[in-house]
């Protein structure tokens, strides 16, 4: 087994296990994809003894793994479809993060369905039903409620507190669930790679994978242009919504989910998920999400997107449509499209099959191989990530007759990973705690030791210099878009990007 090394990612690392990677034969794992689930991939094979590289063209949470909810879903949608396996995975995988691995990027989110009159007895019944059904997932799980209470019904005066901008008139109080939250996606990306950095993997961002075989793949650094060959007994493609590249024999149906960006002003201090059912349907909602950075998102569309696949999604102006008009049934003031900051939208990488609707696709995960290629492992949820890198690397364990120990990535906690009162004791503001856990100690000594680092990177703003430099020396970011739009989600809003761009450059230059 590899001696367990410095989490820290940055340009020199990169540059020393890239020039070394010519050199070192075969490896065990080669893992092509650096988003959640293939940094999940690199943990886990790392973790297991073996000899492992990650390879991503871009940066880390580059594609799918920074347009999520950031929700960490308890699984409580798969039921109204009869996943009663996904659902309970679903709700395991949460129980998880929420305590084990991630406790420092996920907390307790309370979920609010407001009861209007247009709310009839039928639906208020189906969802009451749901979330008691929630609440046995939560227990099946072993999730305690001193992590996620219970759900109940709640006065309108409960309501209005926690969703200020409801409206009043009719108002019979709301039903509350609870379900887990990231900080932020990206963010879970970057904390899982450090920590597989930390058992030995080489994780190397700007590096493309070519010419992919089961055992070999040929790799360009596209920032020298150089290119090598390098062989492992395992290649394994976990690119998501790209996997049909590397293997044709894949066929997938992506589906585009796209979110709206508002200041959290626009809904008066928001401090749960406004949850507004869908007309016509039984188990989708729009959601209303308290955000970093005193933000709101607001999502989440389901549709079709047929067609070459960008590397950045735009949202339709039917998408934004949909989501105004769902969630202004509900409000006070109705929100239009002045009051939007910002949009994203991400890919889901469905796998084809012949349902009218992504909506009705399973989102359970496949581990496949076609002959003569690698492993891929698509599907999914992010939620669901942990075990999803267990099946490819069991898968690739199995193919290839490595010699590994058994999974570990449950008991294994991420980098900064603290709970409890623990938190409390760290001598740093809390949202530095709440994005960094325990490391948020070096980001304030970077900025004790540098005065200037303690400024913010734009007025107004709350990401320190600190954060970008830290983000430079520790988390592998390599130039200002990896700062602006994946270290920090300052990104999201253009005007908070142009602010902040001149700090961002500096810290990289």
């Amino acid at each position: 087994m590899r001696i367990p090394t410095s989490s820290a990612l940055n340009a020199d690392r990169r540059h020393r296990e890239l020039h070394a990677l010519g050199d070192a034969g075969i490896v065990d794992v080669l893992v092509v994809g650096g988003g959640v689930t293939g940094t999940g991939v690199a943990l886990d094979a790392a973790s297991r003894g073996l000899r492992t590289v990650l390879v991503e063209r871009h940066d880390l949470a580059f594609g799918t793994s920074r347009w999520s909810s950031k929700l960490v879903h308890g699984g409580l949608r798969y039921l109204a479809s009869g996943g009663v396996a996904i659902a309970h995975e679903s709700a395991l995988e949460r129980h998880v993060l929420m305590t084990t691995t991630a406790p420092h990027l996920t907390r307790a989110l309370p979920q609010l369905v407001p009861l209007l009159p247009r709310f009839g007895a039928t639906r208020r019944t189906v969802v009451r039903t749901g979330f008691l059904a929630g609440d046995v997932l939560r227990r099946s799980a072993g999730t305690s409620t001193a992590v996620l209470p219970r759900s109940r019904r709640v006065p309108a005066a409960e309501a209005l507190r926690l969703a200020p901008t409801l409206r009043r008139g009719g108002l019979r109080g709301g039903l509350l669930a609870w379900d887990g939250q990231l900080v932020d996606d990206a963010r879970l990306v970057v904390t899982i790679a450090r920590t597989a950095a930390a058992h030995g993997a080489d994780i190397l961002t700007r590096v493309e994978a070519r010419e992919i075989t089961g055992d070999s793949a040929v790799l360009r650094d596209t920032l020298s242009g150089e290119t090598l060959t390098v062989r492992a007994r395992s290649v394994i493609n976990a690119t998501g919504v790209w996997a049909d590249r590397l293997d044709p024999a894949i066929e997938l149906r992506p589906s585009r989910g796209t979110h709206l960006v508002f200041d959290a002003a626009a809904f008066g201090g928001l401090s749960a998920a406004l949850t507004v059912p869908i007309p016509g349907s039984t188990s989708r909602f729009v959601f209303a999400l308290p955000a970093a950075h005193g933000r709101v998102y607001l999502g989440l569309t389901d549709e079709d997107a047929p067609g070459p696949v960008p590397d950045e999604p735009r949202p339709s102006d039917a998408e934004i449509d949909f989501l105004l008009d769902t969630v202004n049934t509900v409000l006070r003031e109705p929100l239009c499209r002045s009051d939007i900051r910002g949009s994203f939208a991400g890919l889901r990488p469905l796998l084809r099959t012949a349902a009218d609707s992504t909506a009705d696709i399973s989102r359970e995960h496949a581990v496949l191989r076609s002959p003569g290629g690698p492993i891929t492992v698509v599907g999914g949820k992010l939620t669901t990530y942990r075990r999803m890198a267990e099946d490819a690397v069991d898968a690739a364990v199995a193919g290839a007759q490595l010699t590994a120990g058994p999974c570990r990535t449950m008991r294994i906690p991420l980098v900064g990973a603290i709970t409890g009162t623990a938190r409390d004791r760290i001598a740093a503001p809390p949202a530095l705690v709440e994005r960094y856990g325990s490391e948020a100690r070096a980001v304030v000594e970077l900025a004790r030791r540098h005065p200037d680092l303690a400024e913010p990177v734009a007025p107004g703003t709350d990401v320190l210099r600190a954060e970008f430099a830290y983000a430079v020396g520790h988390e592998g970011a390599l130039d200002a878009a990896d700062l602006l739009d994946r270290r920090t989600r300052l990104g999201l809003v253009a005007a908070d990007r142009e602010a902040a761009r001149a700090a961002a450059e500096s810290a990289v230059a």
